[in-house]
């Protein structure tokens, strides 16, 4: 039986742990080969995602990257395009929490860092990939949003701030390529067992979450050439039919 991902290329950020790499290893499993990028300090992470996807009979390229060094971005869409010659899946997956804290007393830095990594770093990815992407013959774009775009919870206001602007960039490139190839979708993983959703919400039961290895197949749906809708935000908890 032929994989519905056969045969095309991925771009995974945030892949070393949590949704990112649920995400990857679905993906391969699916048979897509798989480009996996994650902080420096996550080598020992990717080099077991390569291991697991090599075992898939897939192929893993590690890139060990800051995303906020927007010229690694565009030397990876370089590289990409000399190697590959084009690119199909784009999944921006990761993501910084940032402080929980009112919005009058998040440092400047803090401030800066969520936005380089939560909205700039999309908007250089989409820069250095979009033309590679329209050399797929079905280019599709994956953006990991938040619940938390669309509500005003004190004392999420940086990460929410930064959802939102992300979600708006998603559904501004889904509307410019709406006469091409590509599709552009978001999705809202709600609450997941993450590392993240640990630091955001610690007093919580993880066991009562779902993991992220079940929100990946979704993942997998949203990068098929046969999926076809685009600008659309799919939460997953309605698409796995999950009561909050």
């Amino acid at each position: 039986m032929t994989k519905p991902l056969a045969g095309r290329l991925a771009v995974v950020t945030g892949a070393s742990r949590g949704i990112g790499r649920a995400a990857a290893i679905e993906l391969a499993k699916n048979g897509a080969d798989i480009i996996a990028i994650a902080r420096n300090r996550s080598q020992g992470a990717l080099e077991d995602l390569d291991d697991e996807i090599q075992k898939l009979g897939q192929k893993c390229t590690m890139v060990l990257a800051d995303l906020r060094d927007g010229d690694a971005i565009d030397k990876l869409g370089a590289a990409i395009y000399e190697r590959w010659g084009k690119l199909d899946i784009l999944v921006a997956n990761a993501g910084i929490l940032g402080p929980i804290t009112p919005l009058g007393h998040i440092e400047p830095k803090d401030w800066a860092e969520l936005l380089d990594i939560n909205v700039t770093a999309n908007w250089r990815l989409i820069r250095s990939l979009d033309p590679l992407l329209k050399l797929s013959d079905a280019g599709r774009v994956i953006i990991v949003t938040s619940g938390a775009a669309s509500k005003a919870k004190p004392f999420w206001g940086g990460y929410a701030v930064t959802k939102a602007a992300v979600q708006q960039l998603a559904l501004t490139y889904a509307s410019e390529c709406d006469a091409s190839n590509v599709n552009v979708n978001l999705i809202e993983p709600g609450p997941i067992r993450t590392h993240m959703r640990k630091q955001a919400v610690p007093g919580e039961d993880p066991t009562k979450l779902p993991k992220p290895q079940d929100i990946a197949p979704l993942f997998v749906e949203l990068s098929a050439p046969s999926y076809t809708k685009t600008g659309q935000l799919v939460k997953f908890y309605d698409w796995a039919g999950i009561s909050r």
